[in-house]
């Protein structure tokens, strides 16, 4: 019966020491993936390192359901050949000498030992980190990268407690003389742990960099007005694309690093220097981009005696040169890249243009509105600023190049017309434009008087207004309406300025009349009954009136 029950206390022990080393195992394994997941703020959902970690706890269940089936198994197996559980591993553990138990022991106290250095180290950094963290964000007292510098410091701190209490249970396999075929694997890992811990520390110490540059700048920039950082606005939209480019250069790197320690993936480490030299290529394209609109507005608006309508005719022409010159620096990032595969661009080039031969042939109202925008852009029929009117619209050119023009009607509405629809064009604003009011009076009206008031009208609205020409002039009756004589006035006025002096003239005209008690006639209808009738005569009399109204 002691048999039984020595050979029963054996096996409980044995899976208790088994279930122990699992947990301790799937403990340490998933509380550095949670802290690696606690690395990437803001990503919500599911993730590589949470679909890790969900696949793990499933395999961790797994081994631990098998190592218990395997441990039944062979102390069954040694129960039905008639032995005994207890005496077996007695046998076992007779079979260590004392030097082996020795050794045991003192490995286990050198581990204990590192352990506790471990977690002093650790607690003593801590507080270090996080007054190194304050200290830098109160420098400059720049608040833009506060969150970027908290985000930093928490990397590094997980990373170095991770990283210490790993390696320290690695130097403890060391100690407690576990095979080196097996330890060598968790160095390994080790080193791959401490390659992702690299990348992401750099990644937000490039982040925490860029946005106290960023800040330093504003200051900067404020101080020294006239310094050549004061194109620095211009750029600051790529802070986005930067941030992007050099994250993704950075995990490049390392998962190439990475990768060349590894001999069944060795391959794949040298695609990590072609993909770093396109995100180069990308970064570089998009400055360069940048840097030359600022060229090209430089070089077309440096002369400082421009006359208005030199600048508007420049102004116009600069968003067709910048299209141009971007144009040129995709072209020339395409073929970098090319040449990154190793690629010969010439071949392709070629193709490309026999293709562009056949496009053409085939979109010939592209080409209509090409050329069409070329010829108006030539002839200077209009430009940016200019006040026109097309078949389709009237307002003021927003913006154009060789494939539309921008219409801003004075409803506000935005008129987008391809250069080929535009077959009529009227521009009020070339030299000057006439502002055209038409004024009705009643036949009895005095005209002599009339035309008195309105040249005093017209010389009013010249002090008042400062983009009028010349007092307004008076052209004479235009014509005998129904109910009024029409008098036509013209006011020379600046170009494209025409619609507010009208509607400013006719509020003068409109006051003064009633001052001068000039009568401006409007539609009336009269009702004349010439004989008393029955209701019913006045109804059908009403009804025809209203029918004659209408």
């Amino acid at each position: 019966m002691n048999g039984i029950l020595f050979d029963f206390g054996i096996l409980l022990a044995e899976i208790a020491l088994f279930s122990i080393l699992i947990i301790l195992g799937q403990f340490l394994i998933i509380s550095t993936l949670k802290q690696l997941i606690q690395w990437l703020p803001g990503k919500q959902g599911e993730n590589l390192l949470t679909l890790t970690q969900k696949i793990l706890k499933k395999l961790f269940l797994l081994l631990a359901f098998g190592g218990v089936a395997t441990i039944l198994a062979l102390n069954g197996y040694l129960l039905l050949q008639g032995r005994s559980i207890y005496r077996y591993t007695l046998g076992i553990l007779n079979d260590i000498s004392v030097e082996q138990w020795r050794n045991l022991a003192l490995g286990l106290g050198r581990s204990i030992l590192l352990l506790l250095l471990v977690s002093l180290i650790i607690a003593s950094l801590k507080p270090r980190l996080r007054q190194l963290g304050d200290r830098l964000k109160a420098w400059k007292n720049i608040k833009q990268n506060n969150h970027s510098i908290d985000t930093l410091f928490m990397a590094l701190d997980l990373a170095i407690t991770s990283g210490l209490w790993i390696l320290a249970l690695v130097v403890c396999l060391d100690f407690l003389f576990v095979p080196p075929w097996i330890t060598q694997y968790f160095y390994l890992g080790i080193q791959v742990y401490f390659w992702i811990c690299l990348a992401i520390i750099s990644v937000r110490a490039a982040f925490s960099l860029i946005e106290t540059l960023d800040g330093l700048s504003t200051e900067f920039i404020a101080k020294n007005p006239e310094s050549i950082l004061r194109f620095y606005p211009r750029f600051q939209h790529l802070l986005g694309l930067l941030k992007r480019c050099l994250e993704a250069a950075i995990y490049v790197a390392i998962t190439g690093t990475v990768f060349a320690q590894l001999p069944w993936v060795n391959p794949l480490a040298n695609y990590a220097i072609s993909i770093n030299q396109i995100i180069f290529i990308i970064l570089v394209v998009a400055f360069s981009i940048a840097l030359g609109d600022i060229v090209v507005e430089k070089l077309l608006l440096r002369s400082p005696d421009l006359s208005p309508i030199q600048y508007r005719r420049r102004l116009t022409f600069i968003p067709l040169v910048q299209n141009g010159v971007r144009y040129c620096i995709y072209f020339l990032g395409g073929v970098s890249v090319l040449y990154v595969f190793n690629i010969d661009p010439t071949p392709i080039l070629a193709g490309a243009g026999i293709v562009g031969i056949a496009v053409g042939l085939g979109a010939q109202n592209l080409i209509n509105d090409l050329v069409n925008g070329l010829s108006i852009l030539l002839q200077n029929y209009y430009l940016v600023g200019d006040f026109v009117q097309t078949d389709d619209a009237t307002g003021i050119v927003e913006a154009m190049d060789l494939r539309v023009t921008r219409i801003r009607d004075p409803g506000g509405r935005l008129h987008i017309i391809r250069n080929g629809d535009i077959k009529t064009i009227v521009n009020y604003s070339k030299k000057y434009v006439y502002a055209v009011v038409y004024v009705g009076v009643d036949y009895d009206s005095n005209l002599d008087h009339v035309y008195r008031v309105l040249e005093e009208v017209g010389h009013q609205i010249k002090e008042l207004h400062p983009d009028v020409l010349e007092p307004t002039r008076i052209d004479g009756l235009d014509d005998f309406a129904e109910s009024e004589l029409t008098i036509r006035t013209a006011t020379k006025v600046k170009p494209g300025k025409h619609l507010p002096v009208q509607r400013l003239l006719r509020k003068l005209i409109k006051e003064a009349f009633d001052r001068e008690q000039i009568e401006i006639p409007f539609a009336r209808r009269v009702l004349i009954l010439k004989n008393e009738g029955t209701l019913e005569n006045l109804d059908s009399e009403a009804e025809s009136m209203s029918d004659f109204s209408q």
